[in-house]
Order: structure tokens, then C-alpha cells, then sequence
């Protein structure tokens, strides 16, 4: 009889009889896309797009002015993390929208370059023993914040977007503190892996060391690694063709199907263009803002109430501005006219160089229906109490009877529905 073939590794025992792989055993891991190289180049895509969207985030934050009145601060105790806040600018005008809207498209363009260099490391994240030296074992710290910093950052980002508060807390607050989570993951982990990054991407493994990314018995090839990172360029372009289109007028804005301001403009007419919430959603009705509101204005010359009547006999102004919103999306400029801040300040008793603003609105509930304007923004000749629009009065959805338009401001902070405005120190 010839003699019995001997039964020399594991892979060689028939199915049955192996004993079941674990994540934490490298052969588990058969996909033969996965190496150092398909790595590399998704992580300096996303070195360069978590920068921008770090940058921006910092931005808008500083955007809202967090340091000026505890009612712009959606950050309490926020400390020396607001080290680098300054007054925000209100030129160029269209600077908010340039900002947030690359802040929030870049976040949704990089989702799927996130989830595929999450999926080309995941064998690293089961890998045992855990930390097999300091220097490895910071390694693993930093990816852990890395990796849950950057999936709660694009979790509640995204859920923002399309106005789904299903996290417990404030959105500012959690997205803030959040993000320096993420940062000290992706600084340090960016220290780290950047050098064998660059290093692969140009020459390539270096001729004797293992691939430690690709798999060790890996099955038959269905998509090349080229393959798989087109489907991932893909994927991102898709999704910026499906979003980014909330920015602007025309049939962009009808084909950003994944955004809340994807569809048409709301309605005809001089006031059809996005809002985000409506009179309805907040409560506010005809009686309300009907013959017998009243604009009360406030400074050292005393309290007046002035009706819409008399807003409107009083100078106007006109500025072409648009609406930037922390959601991403914006409006296209407006024509907005009503009297300019800085005339109802000189009325407050400020004539020459007018101080911050305190608005309130007409609004009982909800976040942002009270905001402060810093004085630069009070002083830009642009900044107005507007009463029209587009050559029409205000629609109830667009702040009818009056509301703020400031040059470069978040959208919060141009108060639809204003009942007071207090000029003074804030």
C-alpha cells in the first residue's frame, strides 16, 4: 500500500477538522484588497480632508462669537479650548458660507474613504497581545481615540445635517468636546504613521519585510486593489453630487437628495428661497405678529417701541447677503432692505461707535431665539433690521415683520421674528 501522506500545517486538516479562526488570528482576515499600500493612500486622502474639516469646525465655532454672551456659548466650561477664538468678521459676506459648506460637504465626501481605511486596519484593532511595548501600546491608545473620535464626530455630524437629534445632550457641546478627542487621537497617531506612510506610497514594502496589512493566506482576487479604491472615489463622488447642491440655485440644489435643502425652492415668489425652521414649527401666528407688534429698542436714551409702520418710515438700507447655516446648506444672495442696526443704536443713545446688540425674538422655545451680535457687526453698514426682501415684505417663514441680517453671521444669529433689540455691554 502506498505509504499515507502526512498532514503537515493547520490548512491542510479538512474543513471539519480546523478548529474556528478568531478575529484575533491574522489568517481570519482573507481579503486579498488589504495591504500597506491601499492604507496609505486612503490615509494621507483623509490626513488632508480631517485637517480641513478640523480647521473649518474651529471656524464655525468661533463663527457663533461663544465668548461674547452665554447665550451664543452652547460650550459651558469650555476653558482654554477657547484658546484661539476672535471676534468674528462680517467680510468677506459670504465668508460663513464658504466655511461651514466645506466644513459639512468635505465630512460627507470622506465617508467612504473613513469606513474603507477603517476596514483596511480593522485585523490591527483584534490583534493580540494587546501592547507588546510602550511605544505600541501608544500606538493603540491613539488609535482607539482615533477611531471612536472619529466615528462619534461623523455619527453626530451627519445626524445634524438632516436635523436628527437623537443624541443625548447639545449638539454643540458634544460635537465640540468631541472633536479634541479626535484631534489628540489623529495628531498622534498622524506622528506615528505619516513617516511609513509617505515611505510605502514611495517606494513601496522594502524588499525582505512582510506586508503586515495584507493577509497571510488571502482568498482568490474578484477586485484589484486600483478597483477597490475607485469604488471608494466613487462612492465619495456620488455623495457630493448628491450634497453639495444645497449651497446653490438651479438643478444642483434639485439633485442633493441626501440633504434636508435638497429639494426645489420652497414656493414662488420674492421669498422663495430656504428657511430652516417655519412661523408653524415654532409656534408663532398672525396675532403674534400682527397690527400689534411692536419692535422694542433699548439704550441709554431709554426704551421705544417702534411699529412696523414707523420701521418703515425711518431711512432704509438695503444689502445683498446670503443665508449660511450650521447644516451646510445656504441661500444664494438676497436683497434685503430695512433700517441698519447702526441708525437703531444711534436711537438707543449710541450716535457714534454703536456696542454689541442683545436680540430677543418673538420665539418662546427652542434654541437660538436669543442671540448677541458683537459691535463690528452692529457698525457693518450691511447689518440691517430688514423688512423686506426681494422687493416684498418678509413672508411669516422669513421673519415677517422684522428680522436681522448680518453679513458673514451663522444663520442662527440672524433672528427671525425680533420683538426687542438692547444695545449695550454684552
Amino acid at each position: 500500500m502506498p505509504e499515507r501522506r502526512r498532514i503537515r500545517t493547520l490548512t491542510d486538516l479538512p474543513a471539519s477538522l480546523r478548529a474556528p479562526r478568531t478575529p484575533a488570528d491574522p489568517g481570519f482576515w482573507r481579503s486579498p484588497v488589504r495591504g500597506a499600500r491601499f492604507t496609505a493612500v486612503l490615509g494621507v486622502v483623509l490626513l488632508a480632508g480631517l485637517t480641513l474639516l478640523f480647521v473649518t469646525g474651529l471656524l464655525s465655532y468661533a463663527a457663533y462669537n461663544p465668548d461674547l454672551n452665554r447665550v451664543n456659548d452652547k460650550t459651558p466650561g469650555k476653558g482654554w479650548l477657547g484658546f484661539y477664538l476672535f471676534s468674528w468678521p462680517t467680510g468677506p459676506h459670504w465668508l460663513y458660507r464658504l466655511t461651514q459648506g466645506l466644513h459639512v460637504t468635505v465630512g460627507i465626501v470622506l465617508v467612504p474613504v473613513l469606513l474603507a481605511k477603517l476596514w483596511s486596519v480593522i485585523p490591527r484593532l483584534f490583534a493580540l497581545p494587546p501592547a507588546r511595548s510602550v511605544g505600541h501600546a501608544l500606538e493603540r491608545i491613539s488609535l482607539l481615540l482615533l477611531v471612536g473620535g472619529a466615528l462619534f464626530e461623523f455619527l453626530t455630524g451627519l445626524l445634524n445635517i438632516q436635523l436628527d437629534y437623537l443624541f443625548p445632550g447639545s449638539f454643540y457641546t458634544l460635537h465640540f468636546y468631541g472633536a479634541w478627542v479626535f484631534l489628540a487621537g489623529f495628531v498622534t497617531h498622524t506622528v506615528l504613521k505619516l513617516p511609513q506612510a509617505v515611505r510605502v506610497l514611495r517606494n513601496g514594502i522594502p524588499r525582505g519585510e512582510p506586508d503586515t496589512l495584507a493577509a497571510p493566506d488571502p482568498l482568490p482576487a474578484t477586485l484589484s486593489r486600483r478597483g477597490a479604491l475607485a469604488m471608494v472615489g466613487a462612492g465619495s463622488l456620488l455623495l457630493l453630487i448628491t450634497s453639495a447642491g444645497r449651497s446653490f440655485d438651479g438643478p444642483l440644489r434639485r439633485i442633493a437628495l441626501l440633504t434636508p435643502r435638497g429639494g426645489t425652492d420652497p414656493g414662488p415668489g420674492p421669498n422663495a428661497f430656504q428657511t430652516n425652521k417655519t412661523a408653524a414649527a415654532v409656534r408663532i401666528t398672525p396675532a403674534d405678529t400682527g397690527a400689534r407688534w411692536r419692535l422694542t429698542v433699548r439704550g441709554p436714551a431709554g426704551e421705544f417701541q417702534l411699529s412696523r409702520a414707523e420701521l418703515l418710515a425711518m431711512e432704509q438700507h438695503s444689502a445683498a447677503l446670503p443665508i449660511a447655516c450650521v447644516e451646510g446648506w445656504s441661500t444664494s444672495d438676497q436683497l434685503w432692505r430695512g433700517v441698519r442696526l447702526s441708525d437703531l443704536a444711534a436711537l438707543a443713545g449710541y450716535p457714534d461707535r454703536p456696542p454689541g446688540v442683545f436680540v430677543e425674538s418673538l420665539q418662546r422655545s427652542g434654541s437660538f431665539r436669543k442671540a448677541a451680535l458683537r459691535d463690528n457687526q452692529v457698525r457693518d453698514g450691511r447689518s440691517l433690521l430688514a423688512l423686506e426682501v426681494n422687493g416684498a415684505p418678509l413672508s411669516p417663514d422669513h421673519g415677517y415683520p422684522a428680522r436681522i441680517i448680518v453679513p458673514a453671521a451663522p444663520g442662527v444669529l440672524n433672528t427671525k421674528w425680533v420683538e426687542t433689540l438692547t444695545f449695550g455691554e454684552l
